[in-house]
């Protein structure tokens, strides 16, 4: 995902240090009789901060220790791998190893989400996170909560997992964040080492507040981006500062709410910033890279910057080696906590201790039980942060969780183990979904439904569900369900559920739509069932229900028909799309097998139903093969309750929408799409494509007609885009017969 202007400010908070006069120029005055202790001061700079790694490798290169590392925000980043054992090369290795697009989209993956909120995506595809508490709707403390961030972090900090007094690490370090409640800074100095980090790089309104101690952390940046300060008070006599902080804008370039908006922002930070600038004295090193307007949010260029940073301390390359002359190399104070010099992974080659027990933190204690399910399989066996994070992965996409973190604690009797934090969606734990779906077809036929679910969770220790619907529209619909979990691990689940709804079946005449019927029901029963990891459910259930069949338009003559009946089905579902919208990999598939039981004024009927998606893609090109069908057995072929519709975009997309119906349907599809547009680049700020499709199919009254040759085939030409309200499609649909149709459509397609 690319960083739009509705956050830019945000960025700039971690990394807008502004430049300041340079350090006259001057020698090194070390105490008599020893070195001179050295400091390494590093600010923030969102991405303008990578050039600290490039500074770092020539501080490698002419063997230079420092004696103590003080960083803000990015600065902090690569200023705390660097003092737990990175050397500047693998620091920079691991930064442009980094997915940072992905890296700041907050939501998982698809293939990452639990099972039911596949399924609920499938359905409310509006993609706003809101939330219900009370009677306000509540929304996330940040854009991005940090999870995946902070999961890069962890791994490659675990080799120093053990140290918490950050003194110890092998060279001692210092972190900046702010107090949020307060607005004081706040140096760190003990503790987690990943929290610290993520704390320090917390830039308000992007990412949400990180808890820390009883407070509420955001990025250092606000009160200290440069902290000159803070590694002075570590007892060192010389400073070598490292600002890349971003400079004020021309007025030029001050056109725009975003631009005037940062600029208010950096005019505010420069203050501090200079405050710093003027304690340097002659014996200081100040570098400044040469980043000049350089975004603080372009973290695609990291080769780029890091190579800014190297040419900034070659210019200085005399001075520094100066200093290089007589400072020994840190040992590492504990062999067992001394990290590995590989690159990331960090952990490789690094002795990583035995897990003894699985705990959670003291604001998590109302998740022990599941992490203990989870989790006790680990104990005994060596910290394998692969398995932890897959498993992290599972809990989180769930959907309820805005942390799920851990860290690695020894007790005082010295024993090893995992302590987790996961703390409950700020804005949960009731959540409201919305769903849009509208379709014209520009000849006087439109669709429209509006949907809307209320979700509450987590109403026992098991991660009970309650699920209310409402849908508005053309085929309006109330329901309600009750998930429970049988165990902390999700697996086996029982769902009684009740639903009331309406919609239209096409009346036909000799194969033309003469009116149209209107199907009434209600229904409720008991399900059962088992999720399979986040990919698969199978369900089986009884259902009662009632209803009626009465003409809407057309032929009158037709009487109203009450109906009663029972019937049990069983469902299977296999879901890995990587999109419910625009897939490009992944399968799906759903078979469903319904037996009905004769009642009142309703013939027994059984259904089989099955739908097949699956994608493929290469580069911008994706291919789309879609199978979907449905027969009746048994009953009446009069029974309009158990017909298909076909008919729409996707659906022979040459006829007007849900204008067949029959007992019996087939459809095939084959699509093609082409990537046009990815957010922020160009004019389009959302994914867009440019597609075609081809659609054979129809809908048969007799099982034995059933045929390729009895087949439609049609035709559609598409745009399409991934909106933050659901999918958004203008399109052209042809028929066999020679029909057309034209379509604006918005909501689910695939």
């Amino acid at each position: 995902m690319r960083l739009t202007a509705l956050f830019h400010g945000a960025l700039l908070l971690a990394g807008a240090a502004l430049a300041g006069p340079p350090a006259a120029d001057g020698q090194p005055a070390p105490h008599e009789n020893q070195r001179p202790r050295i400091g390494l001061v590093l600010s923030g700079g969102g991405a303008r901060g990578m050039a600290h790694a490039g500074v770092l490798e020539v501080l490698d290169e002419l063997h230079l220790h420092v004696d103590a590392i003080a960083g803000t925000s990015m600065g902090a980043v690569v200023g705390g791998l660097y003092a737990s054992g990175m050397s500047g090369r693998e620091i920079e290795r691991l930064l442009a190893s980094v997915d940072w697009q992905d890296a700041f989209r907050d939501r998982p993956p698809r293939a990452e989400l639990g099972f039911r909120r596949k399924q609920e995506e499938h359905d409310f595809l509006v993609n706003l996170p809101l939330g219900v508490q009370g009677r306000r709707l509540q929304i996330p403390t940040g854009l991005v909560q940090g999870e995946k961030l902070t999961e890069l972090i962890r791994r490659a900090t675990l080799p120093v997992a053990a140290v918490t007094r950050f003194d110890d690490l092998r060279i001692p370090f210092r972190a900046v964040a702010t107090d949020l409640e307060s607005g004081t800074s706040v140096v760190m100095d003990s503790g987690d080492l990943t929290t610290a980090l993520r704390a320090s790089m917390s830039a308000p309104g992007l990412f949400a507040p990180v808890e820390r101690d009883g407070r509420l952390l955001v990025d250092g940046g606000l009160t200290e981006n440069l902290p000159v300060d803070v590694a002075r008070a570590m007892g060192v006599d010389v400073l070598i500062v490292v600002d890349a902080g971003f400079p004020l804008q021309p007025r030029e370039r001050l056109n725009s709410l975003a631009s005037v908006s940062n600029q208010a922002l950096a005019i505010l930070v420069r203050r501090d910033v200079e405050r710093q600038l003027s304690t340097l004295g002659p014996q200081d090193v100040l570098l400044q890279p040469e980043l000049g307007l350089r975004s603080s949010y372009d973290f695609n260029g990291v080769s780029t910057a890091v190579a800014l940073g190297v040419a900034a301390a070659r210019e200085m390359q005399t001075r520094l080696a100066a200093l290089a002359g007589s400072a020994p190399a840190p040992a590492a104070p504990d062999a067992a906590a001394a990290p590995t010099t590989s690159a990331a992974p960090a952990t490789a080659g690094a002795a990583l201790p035995t897990v003894q027990f699985v705990a959670a933190d003291a604001g998590s204690q109302r998740y022990q039980r599941t992490l203990n399910a989870v989790f006790a399989d680990q104990i005994g066996k060596p910290l394998d942060p692969d398995v932890i994070d897959q498993r992290i992965k599972a809990i989180y996409g769930q959907g309820n969780l805005e942390l799920l973190d851990y860290r690695v604690e020894r007790t005082p009797q010295g024993a090893s183990g995992l302590v987790f934090t996961a703390r409950r969606n700020s804005w949960g734990p009731n959540y409201l979904r919305l769903g849009l779906s509208l379709e014209d077809d520009f000849a006087g036929n439109s669709t429209f439904n509006a949907a809307g679910r209320v979700l509450f969770t987590e109403l026992n220790p098991l991660g009970a569900e309650a699920v209310l619907d409402l849908q508005v529209g053309a085929a309006p619909r109330v329901a309600a369900e009750f998930y429970q979990p049988l165990s902390p691990l999700q697996r086996y689940f029982v769902a009684p559920h009740l639903q009331a709804e309406a919609h239209n079946v096409p009346q036909l005449l000799d194969g033309e739509t003469i009116g149209a019927y209107r199907v009434r029901s209600f229904e409720y029963g008991l399900d059962l069932g088992r999720e399979f990891g986040n990919w698969g459910e199978l369900r089986a259930g009884i259902l009662d229900t009632r209803g009626t069949t009465a003409v809407r338009l057309g032929d009158f003559s037709v009487p109203e028909v009450s109906y009663h009946t029972q019937a049990g089905f069983m469902r299977f579902s296999y879901d890995r799309l990587d999109s419910t919208t625009f897939p490009r990999s992944g399968q799906a598939l759903t078979l469903q097998v319904r037996a009905e039981q004769a009642g009142r004024g309703a013939e027994g009927s059984d259904t089989f139903t099955f739908d097949w998606r699956s994608a493929w893609s290469s580069g911008k090109n994706t291919a789309v093969a879609w199978l979907s069908g449905g027969s009746t057995i048994g009953g009446s072929d009069t029974n309009v309750r158990a017909y298909f519709p076909l008919g729409g975009f996707l659906n022979l997309s040459g006829t007007a929408a849900q204008s067949l119906a029959g007992p019996h349907y087939a459809i095939a599809r084959v699509l093609y799409l082409r990537s046009v547009g990815r957010g922020g680049e160009g004019v389009l700020n959302v994914p867009a494509y440019a597609g075609i499709s081809y659609e054979l199919g129809n809908v048969w009254t007799n099982r034995s007609e059933m045929s390729i040759g009895s087949a439609r085939s049609d035709a559609s030409l598409f745009f399409g885009a991934d909106t933050y309200i659901g999918p958004a499609y203008l399109a052209v649909g042809y028929d066999q017969g020679g029909s057309t149709a034209f379509y604006l459509f918005l909501g689910r397609s695939f």
